[in-house]
């Protein structure tokens, strides 16, 4: 996927440099699964065309410079030829530091989804997807960013204390990805 040089601007890549954050409303919902298995669902407006949201979700070496809590986010050689992540989250509570490694394989089915899968990692099952939308907007061409995570935690993590964490890191993950968007890429004209 190709994006114009001339829309995309390098944002300041520091290490905790993070964009200011929006006030666009996130919409999240958790459902129960089997057991301990949760569905966790997230969604965002973002007033920029679907292909300049697909190129911040994708640029994955660079996510951890402005994604919250992402400490590092990493491609690593897939044995298939695929895209292969490690990403490593961390949070602190109560003092104590929290930190979940995942491997992810992806799957990019441009500009619709972004399915992603763990490979291993600190949780029993972690799958789900990204999906884009297009919008028409009042003042532009948009984006609806929905977001969809099955996750069953280990026996050992507590499910109350884990799905209020993601929610919150997912509401601020969102909020830092439209605001990625908005700082690379200029305004619709």
């Amino acid at each position: 996927m190709m994006v114009q040089s001339s829309s995309w601007r390098q944002p300041n890549n520091r290490p905790g440099a993070k964009a200011a954050p929006t006030h666009r409303p996130v919409e999240i919902s958790t459902e129960q699964g089997q057991g301990r298995q949760r569905r966790i669902l997230a969604s965002v407006e973002i007033p920029r065309p679907v292909e300049q949201v697909w190129h911040v979700l994708t640029d994955y070496e660079h996510l951890a410079d402005f994604i919250p809590n992402l400490a590092r986010s990493r491609q690593l050689p897939h044995p298939h030829g695929g895209i292969r992540l490690e990403q490593l989250g961390t949070q602190c509570f109560l003092s104590i530091k929290f930190c979940a490694r995942v491997v992810l394989d992806m799957r990019e089915l441009f500009p619709q989804e972004l399915r992603f899968s763990m490979v291993e990692g600190d949780f029993k099952e972690f799958w789900g997807a990204w999906r884009l939308h297009p919008l028409s907007q009042a003042d532009g061409t948009g984006t609806r960013l929905d977001y969809e995570l099955m996750v069953l935690p280990l026996a050992t993590m507590p499910i109350p204390l884990i799905e209020q964490h993601l929610c919150r890191n997912l509401r601020q993950n969102l909020l830092a990805i439209c605001d990625r968007t908005l700082v690379c890429f200029d305004p619709p004209s």
